[in-house]
């Protein structure tokens, strides 16, 4: 029987903490930044694709995007998928170039988007929780079974549980900075 691994209860716990962050790129701020338009896919001759592998995205100023399609076929589809998109721009296209104007964000807006920011880290925070869960539950079991002593078995959930703690500090942390991001006008 396998005994508890703290390494792979960690890497899964830092895992959850990089999904939270790359979620947290994908919600606006004041700023243009080109991880906004990270889960937009284009149907590209039938096929779901990312627009990261169609086009360069750059940020040329602080309140713009602009996309420049490595197919200058593609670019219609590109405005397409990102109108039909739930980041809310809306593409202006001189058929070779298409620009995304930031608006300044509303106060309603900027709550909302905290909001969301607040959902993806709970959403991180259930995950670290589970891979504690699944930690102390083996820890349990090796116990039963006769693997761990009662004192090793209470060391090694405190650890897990320790690792928990970090890892949803991190987490939190993040959140803080997001939505300070997100309210900073």
């Amino acid at each position: 029987m396998k005994l508890v691994d703290l390494s792979e209860a960690e890497d899964a716990m830092q895992k959850a903490v990089e999904s939270t962050q790359r979620a947290f790129n994908t919600i606006r701020t004041g700023r243009a930044s080109a991880s906004l338009l990270d889960k937009i896919t284009v149907d590209y001759y039938g096929s779901p694709t990312s627009l990261k592998s169609l086009a360069n995205i750059s940020t040329p100023d602080a309140s713009t995007l602009m996309i420049q399609s490595f197919d200058p076929s593609a670019v219609k589809l590109i405005e397409k998928a990102i109108s039909m998109s739930d980041v809310g721009l809306v593409p202006n296209s001189d058929g070779t170039l298409i620009r995304l104007n930031i608006p300044p964000l509303t106060t309603e807006r900027r709550q909302e988007f905290a909001k969301i920011a607040g959902k993806y880290a709970e959403e991180g925070r259930v995950s670290v929780r589970n891979v504690r869960r699944d930690g102390i539950d083996l820890a349990k079991k090796q116990e039963k079974a006769g693997d761990l002593s009662e004192d090793e078995s209470k060391d090694m959930q405190d650890e897990v549980q320790n690792l928990t703690d970090k890892y949803i500090k991190q987490i939190d942390q993040a959140l803080a900075d997001k939505e300070k991001a997100i309210q900073t006008v």
